[in-house]
């Protein structure tokens, strides 16, 4: 969760579902073919299920997933579907109430696993688990949420915690390399394999004896910056070529002063060009590292903030 105290991004600049289906569609004409919804909270959004509709129509479009916390899938998951959306990802760090409570600031872990159980049954191509891992928080949990995760046939993912956005209490302490993680698995599972993933990918993948796959996201102690071609569009049309990108590129003004659609291309184009950074690798260089910024610089700025810019 983001800070308790926080600035919500100004509702005239929120880009109206058209809006975010056309500058998608310009991405796609580019190159892009993998679109991910995150948040934030994806399902808090309005009639999120015409966005869906409205980017699964493009038929060179060849992934089209979302993240969520899963409280409302119970709701919408078969809506979802029946929209188009192929793979749903559920942020999940604990399975303990209390843990859950202390992480999210809310008791809503039974509402999510009902939203897991709804993912489930709706049919989704895949359904990956997410959960960030804090030393002396939830690390001694990583066995019970692999079997967790075999058990309703999804796939886990365990996050290195990062020091960007709301993190401002971030710690090097608190952070559980992937070293770590893999030492965790094999005490308790045996053996563990690396596997070869796609090219791209931020998740390193892994495989149990028992035939289990897992991934672990390292970009904390192990930064992919150099093979990285992702990039974020807020909900407010500002296009960020890194998740640590202290500024963005307003695409939302060039988009409402009616540039056409061969300039938004060359201007994208132009830009992605230009781009150089790896905030993740700039990071890990850092002396006595620390949170990215501070909270009073938070509280300025809500394109800071990892809720706004898809964290």
């Amino acid at each position: 969760m983001p800070e308790e105290t926080y600035n919500w991004l100004p509702r005239k600049d929120i880009l109206t579902l058209e809006e975010h289906a056309e500058i998608a569609s310009v991405f796609v004409k580019l190159g892009v073919t993998r679109i991910r919804l995150t948040g934030g909270e994806p399902l808090l959004r309005k009639n999120i299920s015409v966005l869906i509709k409205l980017l699964a129509a493009n038929s060179t479009l060849q992934d089209l997933a979302m993240t969520t916390n899963a409280t409302l899938l119970p709701q919408y998951a078969d809506e979802l579907f029946q929209a188009g959306l192929k793979r749903v990802t559920v942020s999940l760090d604990s399975l303990h109430p209390d843990t859950f409570h202390k992480l999210t600031r809310r008791n809503a872990l039974a509402e999510t696993l009902l939203g897991i159980d709804a993912a489930v049954n709706a049919g989704f191509e895949s359904i990956k688990l997410n959960m960030v891992v804090l030393r002396g928080v939830n690390h001694h949990e990583i066995p019970s949420m692999l079997r967790f995760a075999s058990r309703i046939g999804a796939e886990l993912r365990f996050i290195e915690y990062m020091d960007v956005g709301g993190a401002n209490n971030w710690h090097a302490q608190k952070v559980v390399s992937q070293d770590e993680i893999l030492k965790l698995v094999e005490s308790e599972f045996g053996c563990v394999a690396q596997m070869r993933g796609a090219p791209h990918a931020p998740a390193n993948s892994f495989i149990l004896e028992s035939g289990q796959p897992f991934g672990i996201i390292a970009s904390t102690t192990k930064p992919f910056c150099a093979s990285c071609d992702r990039s974020r569009i807020t909900a407010d049309g500002v296009w960020y070529h890194c998740l640590y990108s202290p500024t963005g590129i307003n695409l939302r003004d060039r988009l409402r002063s009616s540039a056409s659609t061969h300039e938004l291309e060359e201007f994208i184009t132009q830009s992605w060009k230009k781009r150089q950074s790896q905030g993740a690798q700039d990071r890990l260089n850092t002396d006595n590292r620390g949170p990215l910024l501070p909270l009073s610089q938070l509280q300025k700025n809500p394109r800071l903030e990892m809720h706004t810019r898809g964290g």
